[in-house]
């Protein structure tokens, strides 16, 4: 693993969206290859596939630091793996998130930056609940990672959730897509506001 490298935080203002996507198996993924393509390449989006980027899992801090620094908003996307990230995020999380760079007394770098995350289940809605299998809404799942964006003093927005993508149909996944293409322009649109 490379050495841990703190970037300063950049003195320019921060503009756009950093998209950080993380799915370990691309190729096999009906729902979120489709939101994937929906956002890519948008006007004042950056798309970075953390699988792509390091299959190894050998993450460059310090790339990964500048880019947050580039960007005011950050979305996570990727799929719910039992009831989280997939590995790779919280690999990221644990080497980029680094204490006197984006949380602690000194750690202010992303300090009102704006999180979101977008995530897909296979479960239909109803199954995340009190009366639903699963016993907890994909919110308080996400629980963790609305207290990392706290601790690194973010603004934590309410997460972007597709249900039940193991029996969605083609078309319902491009009307998801569509939703999703319009929530990161719109908060693209705000933040510039």
């Amino acid at each position: 693993m490379r050495t841990p490298e703190v970037v300063p935080v950049l003195d320019a203002p921060s503009d756009g969206v950093l998209i950080l996507f993380a799915h370990p198996a691309i190729a096999k993924s009906r729902v979120n290859r489709v939101l994937a393509s929906a956002v890519r390449g948008l006007p004042g989006v950056t798309f970075h596939d953390l699988y792509e980027a390091y299959p190894d899992f050998d993450i460059d801090v310090g790339r990964e630091q500048a880019l947050l620094a580039e960007h005011d908003i950050v979305v996570l996307q990727h799929p719910f793996y039992w009831y989280s990230t997939p590995a790779l995020v919280k690999e990221w999380e644990d080497v980029v998130l680094q204490h006197g760079w984006a949380y602690g007394r000194d750690g202010t770098a992303l300090r009102g930056k704006a999180l979101l995350s977008a995530v897909t289940t296979g479960g239909r809605e109803a199954s995340y609940g009190p009366e639903g299998g699963n016993r907890y809404t994909v919110e308080q799942f996400l629980a963790p990672i609305e207290q990392t964006a706290r601790l690194c003093g973010m603004e934590w927005r309410s997460p972007f959730v597709v249900h039940g993508t193991h029996g969605m149909t083609p078309q319902e996944a491009e009307r998801h897509a569509e939703r999703y293409r319009s929530t990161v322009e719109a908060l693209r649109a705000e933040r510039r506001a």
